[in-house]
């Protein structure tokens, strides 16, 4: 710690900070623009002036630029000094002056970080009275919009971009006064993380071109604290509506979790919530070639309980992307015995190992925050780039920035950005890759082997035995892979937080028992490493905790007559296994009842379905893939815009429906009284209830505001329909008000903040005023509440190793590959992401490619003992023999496994075979 004096108060601070940081900490405001909590300093703008003093008896004293001059013990500056606020304003005018007046028209306005210095440094005249520098603007694709005319050279969207996030086609061009920052032509930016540039940049220069379709202000957008859905990861997000619709995602500061950034896949995903063919009404099918007919809710609720009464054994399928809450009145609606998670079996299989061995192999699951702080990571048989990009993004961190004690014995502080390049070009820590397609992060790897799923197990179980010899050793393991071995353990042993980042991609559960032999290697060094596994979807891990059959069992069950109806929660099934397994199951079936918010094939073949919540229009409660439970909130009423609509979270409809089933009246739930019930019936779940405060929070005696205090148009949201305004919907699930007329102010601490705004900030840097520290935890702790951790006791050494893998003629074996953007099947319906997508190709050898006629691309047909795909082949010089890779999102995930290629179209008997050239 050290004691700094500003404006002769004294304060004391962390020492390694530099006097910026430390005094936006304090909560004292000195305008800035080039520098950002996540990316250090660079001194460009020159617009955080502040006069330093020597000593006590300097009464002169020096400007310096308080970003780049660190907090001393003893250091004496003035904030309020005239020269340094005629300085400091100076630097605005000069940015100003080729800067365009369309504030009221830019869609930055209001959320615009140069609008909130300009007014703190007293910007208010404009003496520059000659034509302004003009730009051309350029098409950066169907998520961001870009407006050079703006800029103020900043530099901060190449530092995010290039240094941070490791894109390489965005760029400044030219020089002095005459800097232009943008591809070299026209075209889609390639990074994930384009869409931060949006909230980096402090400027219009890069907007929401999504946004743009429907643009409503920041203030006139309602707000609530919501969680992505979009895969395991749990990043905090702010959603905001109008007029019952979803129009942006901003990221929602969390210290433990995403910090300032999210992927383009959270931030961009969500247009399925505002899709016109939704199902709003419940509906019954009378037929096979009938239409659907609308019901009313008690009329449905009173039909499908008569059938289902009827009903000899009712199966529930739940899902992986509904909330804990939902499953669990499922499982209460049809007995434990009879529910199924809707997960097929070898992906629950590994489901259930990650759990088991996240608890069993004495390593710690790191969050986020942690990983960025881990010196070797060794990647087995996962691509996070794909599957969980925000974690990309820390490994990134992890591998090139330079640890701290590194840095700090040549003397340069963390902060200092450009002296902390130039060390991390010499200096990038280890990495590994043990993933057979190609990754983003191959850049900055020692090597990546391109390995089948037997081999990168059997690697794996051979640096578990390097690093701990009583682990077991691999027999006749390739010298080559023996001498990788020993560089990746020799690694992992020399380094002081090590990771292991493994998981369920590619279906194979001998990879994830490696890593866990990896991980019960170092525990018993006393490393202070981590292990990682990711799961693919949103509560893939609180499902899991809940238990349950896999969804093969489920069918199984219907298909041979043992049950005659069935529930199934917001997932289609289509998605997870091929059709000629699900079919039949369904044809089987009696009543099947179908609960979701989008029209899929599953909710198709419903005889009854019920329209379900998003994200955005309910509230419920997921578990990440670290086993952190927290809780996502209602954005809007989905009935109050749309009187028409009956949609409720699945919980209440299942809640009703048990009720009708079971003869009694129905009675009102509360979310607080599902989420407890849940709590109690499962063990693993029993901290659940404090992910969030409950209904009952109040601060000040005041709801918290889901809406900021400048929202217009309140009595007006209806007045197309009469200009009498009902009253604002009551919610009695939570602690949040459908007003501005509550509590949405930054001084009394607390998790559930639904928009980032102090006095003074209304853009993204707002941020900074609800944390302990700038890029520290939120004041009132951040959200969620870890489930479990590591649990102390003996670690066994599994001995199950695979055999090495031996590609036969005619069989090729199927790996199902995430992809980012167009693997996840809600996501995959919105438009920007729809035009993100790139061709589903299947991955090929040059020599198996080649045996087909196929090394120049072509049709290939891949014939499976249930389904079939023909798709163009794209050849990967080092794929390994014997696999084919299929995108996900173009197959079910249940696909892998023993396939037959052959070239051009093909059908298998049975099987639909789907061409997709």
């Amino acid at each position: 710690m050290a004691t700094i004096h500003v404006d002769g108060q004294s304060y004391e601070v962390d020492g390694a900070d530099n006097l910026l940081q430390a005094c936006l900490s304090l909560g004292l405001d000195i305008p800035y623009f080039c520098w950002h909590p996540a990316m250090g300093s660079v001194g460009a703008c020159r617009q955080c002036a502040v006069r330093q003093y020597k000593n006590r008896d300097d009464d002169r004293g020096m400007l310096v630029m308080s970003c780049m001059t660190p907090a001393a013990d003893g250091t004496r500056i003035d904030i309020e000094d005239e020269e340094a606020r005629a300085f400091r304003a100076s630097v605005v005018e000069w940015l100003m002056i080729n800067h365009p007046h369309d504030c009221p028209v830019c869609e930055e306005g209001g959320h615009c970080h140069l609008q909130d210095m300009t007014v703190m440094t007293g910007h208010d005249r404009r003496r520059y009275r000659f034509r302004k520098r003009t730009r051309r603007n350029q098409y950066l694709g169907p998520f961001i919009a870009h407006e050079m005319n703006r800029c103020i050279t900043c530099y901060r969207c190449v530092r995010f971009y290039n240094d941070y996030a490791g894109g390489t086609d965005l760029g400044a061009f030219g020089a002095k006064d005459n800097i232009y920052f943008g591809r070299h032509q026209e075209g889609t930016l390639e990074s994930r993380f384009a869409g931060n540039l949006t909230e980096v940049c402090p400027t219009g220069v890069f907007t929401d071109q999504s946004h743009s379709e429907q643009y409503t202000r920041k203030w006139d957008l309602q707000f609530a604290p919501s969680i992505c859905h979009q895969c395991a990861m749990g990043c905090n997000i702010s959603p905001g509506e109008r007029y019952g619709d979803i129009r942006r995602i901003e990221n929602r500061y969390h210290g433990e979790v995403n910090g300032f950034f999210l992927c383009d896949l959270g931030r961009f995903g969500y247009g399925y919530v505002n899709r016109t063919d939704r199902p709003r009404m419940p509906e019954f099918l009378p037929g096979p070639e009938q239409d659907r007919e609308p019901l009313e809710t008690d009329a449905a609720l009173a039909r499908i309980a008569e059938a289902l009464r009827h009903a000899g054994r009712i199966i529930g399928i739940g899902s992986p992307r509904a909330s804990l809450e939902s499953n669990h009145q499922l499982r209460e609606l049809v007995g434990a015995a009879n529910f199924s998670t809707g997960i097929h079996a070898r992906e629950q299989t590994c489901l259930a190992l990650m759990q088991d061995l996240g608890r069993s192999c004495g390593l710690p699951a790191p969050t986020l925050r942690e990983v960025e702080d881990h010196d070797a990571v060794l990647l087995l048989g996962e691509d996070p780039m794909e599957s969980t990009a925000r974690l990309g993004l820390a490994i990134r961190q992890a591998i090139t920035t330079p640890p701290a004690e590194q840095a700090a014995r040549v003397g340069i502080p963390r902060w200092n950005a450009d002296a902390l390049k130039t060390l991390a070009q010499d200096h990038r820590q280890p990495l590994y890759i043990a993933y057979p397609a190609a990754t983003e992060l191959d850049g900055i790897a020692r090597e990546r082997l391109a390995l089948a799923p037997e081999d990168i197990a059997r690697l794996g179980y051979a640096v578990a035995h390097i690093i701990d010899p009583s682990a077991p050793s691999v027999p006749d393991l390739d010298s080559s892979l023996q001498s990788r071995a020993q560089a990746i353990a020799g690694d992992l042993m020399a380094a002081e937080k090590p990771l292991v980042v493994s998981g369920g991609t590619l279906a194979h559960p001998a990879i994830i028992r490696a890593a866990g032999n990896i991980a019960r290697a170092l525990a018993r060094r006393a490393s202070r490493g981590g292990l990682m596994f990711v799961r693919r979807e949103a509560n893939s891990t609180g499902l899991s905790l809940l238990g349950g059959q896999p969804l093969e069992w489920a069918l199984e069950q219907l298909e041979s007559g043992h049950a005659d109806a069935a529930v199934i929660l917001e997932n289609d099934l289509y998605q997870r296994l091929p059709a000629a397994q699900i079919d039949p199951a369904l044809n089987n079936v009696r009543t099947l009842v179908v609960l979701d918010h989008q029209r899929t094939p599953t909710l198709e073949r419903a005889t009854y379905s019920l329209p379900a919540a998003s994200f955005a229009e309910g509230d419920g409660t997921v578990v990440s893939l670290e086993g952190r439970a927290q809780r996502f909130f209602q954005v809007f009423e989905p009935g109050y815009l749309r009187p028409e609509a009956r949609i409720h979270e699945s919980w209440r409809w299942l809640h009703g429906l048990a009720a009708k089933v079971q003869g009694h009246p129905p009675q009102d739930i509360t979310l607080d009284q599902v989420t407890r019930a849940c709590s109690r019936a499962c063990p693993d779940l029993e901290l659940m209830t404090a992910a969030a405060p409950d209904a009952g929070f109040r601060i000040e005696g005041l709801r918290l505001a889901r809406e900021p205090h400048r929202y217009s148009g309140r009595t007006s949201m209806r007045a197309n329909r009469s200009v009498s305004e009902p009253r604002v919907p009551q919610d009695p699930d939570t602690a949040f008000a459908y007003s501005m007329e509550g509590y949405s102010g930054y001084r009394h601490p607390h998790q559930q903040v639904p928009f980032a705004w102090a006095p003074g900030w209304n853009s993204p840097q707002a941020w900074n005023k609800f944390t302990d520290e700038v890029g520290g935890h939120l004041r009132g702790g951040d959200p969620g509440i870890r489930l479990a951790g590591p649990v102390p006791g003996r670690y066994h050494y599994d001995r199950d190793i695979p055999d090495a893998w031996q590609p036969t003629g005619d069989r090729q074996r199927a790996l199902v590959l995430p992809r980012l953007f167009g693997g996840e099947e809600t996501s995959a319906l919105a438009g920007p992401i729809q035009q993100r997508m790139d061709q589903p190709t299947l991955v090929l050898s040059e020599a198996d490619a080649t045996s087909l006629g196929a090394e120049l691309g072509g049709l290939v047909t891949v014939s499976g003992e249930h389904s079939c795909v023909t798709l163009p082949v794209r050849v990967q010089a080092d794929w390994p023999r014997g696999l084919v890779g299929l995108p996900a999102g173009s197959v079910p995930w249940g696909m892998g496994g023993d396939v037959t290629l052959t070239a051009g179209p093909g059908s298998t008997p049975g099987a639909h075979c789907e061409v997709r050239p």
